[in-house]
Order: structure tokens, then C-alpha cells, then sequence
């Protein structure tokens, strides 16, 4: 049975999309936004919606559970820094999700992923 198991495969091996969400949070996070398709903006603002969370109790802990989630040390010390402080007295609702038209060469719906902060 698949309870509880919620999350889209995006048709990648479990490593490959781990990765990918992990890029797409870290750019997220560089950029404050990214362009990509529908499905993988969905999941990557269920994910970052979790970390920009965690940057709010500037603590060891949740900057080193942060790490597993980011690549780069750089951003992270952006997020608990720069971001964290920015979104302090909001309860959720850190990234908004934009749809664009489809993708020229195969029809793919498109969405932009940005910080509201």
C-alpha cells in the first residue's frame, strides 16, 4: 500500500531527482527565482517551503539539516543570514508559483518559482 507517500516521481531514478531538487533549491535560494517546468516547480516548492523554514531558528542544527538539502555552504549562510530575517514574522507561504506559456519545443506547461519575501 502507498500510504502516506506522497511526491512526484518526474520520471527520473530516485538519486537523479534527489539531485535535481537539490540544484533546483540551491538556484532558488542564489537567484530567488527559477524558471522550469510545472510538475518539478511543484515539488521544489514543497521542499523549499520546508528549508526556508528551518532558516528561521538560527540555530547549529537546523543550519547543518539545511546543508542536506543545499549544495552550496555560500547559500546557506545566505538563507539563515539575509533571507531568514525577511520572512521572521511570516507563518508560510514563502514562494509563489508562476505559469508561463508552454515550452516551445515539446509543449511542456512552464511555471517560475519565486521568493516572496
Amino acid at each position: 500500500m502507498r500510504h502516506n507517500m506522497g511526491g512526484r516521481k518526474l520520471g527520473r531514478p530516485t538519486d537523479h531527482r534527489l539531485a535535481m531538487i537539490r540544484n533546483q533549491i540551491t538556484d532558488l535560494l542564489r537567484y530567488e527565482k527559477v524558471r522550469t517546468t510545472e510538475a518539478k516547480a511543484r515539488e521544489l516548492q514543497r521542499e523549499a517551503e520546508k528549508v526556508i523554514t528551518l532558516a528561521k531558528s538560527n540555530d547549529v542544527h537546523h543550519r547543518r539539516l539545511a546543508l542536506t538539502k543545499v549544495w552550496d555552504p555560500r547559500v546557506v549562510t545566505k538563507l539563515f543570514d539575509e533571507l531568514a530575517p525577511r520572512v521572521a514574522d511570516r507563518p508560510g507561504g514563502y514562494t509563489r508559483l508562476v505559469k508561463l506559456m508552454p515550452r516551445k519545443g515539446d509543449g511542456a506547461p512552464m511555471a517560475v518559482v519565486e521568493l516572496v519575501l
